[in-house]
């Protein structure tokens, strides 16, 4: 038992007091995170749309992060990534709570562009952050110690999302606008901006490798590439899954939002140890092949095994155990890749790769369902995240030899 102690009090040392503030502030923002993961109910069940039409408000808020993924990059650059999470966390609260007031659908489709846009600029600030306050030895686990505030918070918010979703829907709003303004004036408050540095520094920045943009990184672009298919998988958790649950599963609201708080608790306990343990001994994307190979898997095992709440389970299980394996990873390698200079813009590619996969998932997911079923669609996520696997795999060699 001390063993075991000792190993997660290892997992856990080294980290700067400012990486310890930056998660909590993130922590109290995912408190809130009730609005997306609810979403497809929302738009389904409150306003009786269908299920396509809730999978084009989807793909609207994954078409306005791609444009906060490319603008949060460029201005994390060129101000700094402390005053972009003040203004995206502050305008993104004020925006959750405006879309809840949204009744008619052309309203909704705007007010909910225009919230990702602000709120997922703060995503390549906040990811900038972390490699600013973090050092080498560390950086792998900075990220996945922000992870696990986002996993907690989310755990938090999902289990209690489903209670206040059971009771009114457009509470969600409100908490999840809340405490988006709250977690900005935490930020305000616990952390000072970094000190801006002086053309003298930025120019040897800027002589020193890696000196290349991400844009005529090949390497980073079909890595870019290979993670928008992941993430595709990955974003039907927010879209059809919840539906899946619900209608094929039989599962009430809030038996979904504990399993969505299952997947929080199992990384909170297990990432930073499993990270800590396993870091080093493989190459990053060596990690992300076996993940991509888990998340294709964890949706598999509808078409495969019976069951309902029991099979609920085994998915989140199995995805949980992915997300391990692959994001703290992605992070790492884009990272390494980058330089203080340029920072911000492969974070924002990397921020836009998700993005384009919030577009595509909602929309082609909930469309497939319309038109073949869910089977269907399980069965197509299992082929993508197979050849996904394969191209990180071969990415991964040839990384190796540049």
């Amino acid at each position: 038992m001390r063993k075991i102690a000792g190993v997660y009090k290892n997992a856990y040392s080294g980290f700067s007091t400012s990486t310890w503030w930056l998660c909590f502030v993130m922590f109290v923002n995912r408190c809130g995170t009730m609005v997306v993961p609810f979403m497809t109910l929302y738009l389904t069940q409150y306003h009786h749309y269908s299920i396509s039409k809730a999978g084009i408000v989807m793909a609207i808020f994954g078409a306005g992060a791609v444009c906060g993924g490319f603008l949060g990059g460029r201005l994390t650059d060129k101000f700094g990534f402390y005053t972009i999470q003040l203004v995206a966390l502050t305008g993104g609260g004020i925006m959750f709570i405006t879309l809840g007031y949204a009744n008619s659908f052309p309203l909704i489709c705007i007010l909910t562009f225009f919230l990702s846009l602000i709120n997922d600029s703060f995503r390549p600030a906040n990811a900038t952050a972390i490699a600013h306050y973090s050092t080498e030895d560390n950086r792998v686990r900075a990220y996945s110690l922000n992870r696990l505030a986002t996993n907690l918070g989310w755990a938090f918010g999902g289990a209690l999302g489903g209670f206040v979703a059971s009771k009114n829907y457009h509470l969600l709003f409100w908490i999840d606008g809340i405490t988006n303004i709250l977690a900005a004036i935490l930020l305000r408050i616990i952390l000072k901006p970094a000190p801006k540095k002086t053309k003298e520094q930025k120019q040897e920045q800027k002589n020193n490798p890696p000196h290349r943009s991400p844009y005529k990184d090949g390497a980073y672009i079909t890595f870019i590439l290979l993670t928008t298919v992941f993430a595709y998988s990955f974003f039907q958790l927010f879209t059809t899954i919840p539906v899946f649950f619900k209608k094929e599963l039989h599962l009430p609201e809030t038996y979904i939002g504990a399993i969505m708080a299952l997947n929080g608790i199992l990384i909170v306990a297990f990432e930073m140890v499993t990270v800590f343990k396993i870091e080093g001994r493989r190459k990053n994307l060596v990690f992300v092949f076996y993940g991509t190979l888990l998340m294709g898997l964890s949706y598999v095992v509808f078409n495969i095994v019976p069951g309902e709440l029991s099979l609920a389970l085994l998915s989140t299980i199995i995805v949980t155990v992915a997300e391990i394996l692959t994001l703290p990873f992605m992070n790492s390698f884009w990272i390494s890749r980058s330089g203080e200079h340029n920072r911000g813009q492969y974070a924002g590619l990397y921020t836009v790769a998700w993005s384009i996969a919030q577009i595509a998932g909602p929309a082609t997911g909930t469309l497939l369902v319309d038109a073949y079923g869910f089977r269907i669609l399980w069965w197509t996520i299992g082929v993508f995240s197979l050849l996904t696997a394969v191209g990180y795999r071969l990415l991964s060699v040839y990384v190796d030899k540049e």
